[in-house]
């Protein structure tokens, strides 16, 4: 799978999915934000395109082998995924659907109240596409499935996944607002769903979901071990920690490295792993 510098939609060999990468303000590398057409719905319109508004037009041609969109939703209300869901929903007239209990989230981040809500395991609208819960890079986040069940052997299964992987590199899960808790129950429950193939926010398509998604388990886990090292070995705030569990420059990335360490630090507390006073600490540095 591949998609040109144009922007032009990429069609996967997965069930009416389109892909088109949206460049927008985001600190995923690439500067891109993956939209997706996934059925009848469209998935995070980051920003309003033409290469977006080409695919949204060629799947409403009488000719078109996909439906139309029927449906708009996002992954999460992150600034990077639903910049342009006001601009589509007046041009396609979709059903917007945001996620249960989050309705005043989605609609302080994309400007527009959603039509209806979906919860996990439902479908979304008058889509064939369920909702699945995937939370902990975002509190709100959800995943998209579509085509047949997980693990089944029949038509293809994928998942729109959002921010919970990438093919390379890994996920910010940053306090105060990630859970790497349920980050980590969000990885293992797409693990053993078994689908044929994830759909991420940003980057290429994921064609072996099983190993990425042991890899990013495996990489917060690492990082874990990382900050319970640092801890033991005397560190005594969030920035000691940083520094004690990251062994690489953090040139441009140390807000999201400062926050990653404080999420590590909730977990632990809450697993009883390490001292209460660190709720204290992590108020102290604004991350609680």
């Amino acid at each position: 799978m591949s998609v040109d510098d144009s922007g032009d939609a990429d069609r996967l060999d997965d069930p009416a999915v389109t892909r088109v990468e949206v460049p927008v303000d985001t600190r995923a590398p690439g500067g891109a934000t993956n939209a997706y057409l996934l059925d009848g719905l469209l998935v995070d319109p980051a920003a309003r395109t033409d290469a977006l508004d080409a695919a949204l037009a060629e799947r409403g041609s009488v000719d078109a082998d996909a439906p139309s969109v029927e449906a708009i939703a996002v992954t999460h209300a992150h600034p990077d995924h639903v910049g342009a869901v006001a601009d589509y929903a007046a041009l396609t007239d979709a059903t917007v659907v945001a996620r249960e209990g989050h309705a005043d989230r989605f609609a302080s981040a994309a400007g527009i109240d959603p039509d209806e809500t979906v919860a996990p395991g439902e479908t979304v609208a008058d889509t064939a596409v369920r909702a699945v819960d995937t939370p902990g890079h975002a509190p709100d986040h959800l995943a998209f499935a579509a085509g047949g069940d997980a693990g089944a052997g029949s038509e293809r299964s994928v998942l729109c996944c959002g921010d919970l992987a990438v093919a390379e590199g890994s996920v910010a899960v940053a306090a105060p607002e990630g859970d790497l808790a349920a980050y980590l129950a969000s990885l293992e429950r797409v693990l053993d769903a078994g689908y044929d193939r994830l759909l991420p926010g940003h980057g290429p398509a994921i064609d072996d979901p099983r190993a990425t998604c042991r890899r990013l388990i495996d990489h917060r886990l690492d990082r874990e071990r990382d900050v319970i090292a640092a801890i033991d070995g005397g560190a005594a705030d969030v920035d000691a920690v940083m520094h004690g569990a990251y062994e690489k420059d953090l040139s441009g990335v140390r807000d999201l490295a400062r926050a990653t360490v404080a999420a590590h630090v909730e977990k632990l507390v809450a697993e009883g792993r390490i001292d209460g006073t660190w709720r204290a600490r992590l108020a102290d540095a604004g991350l609680d």
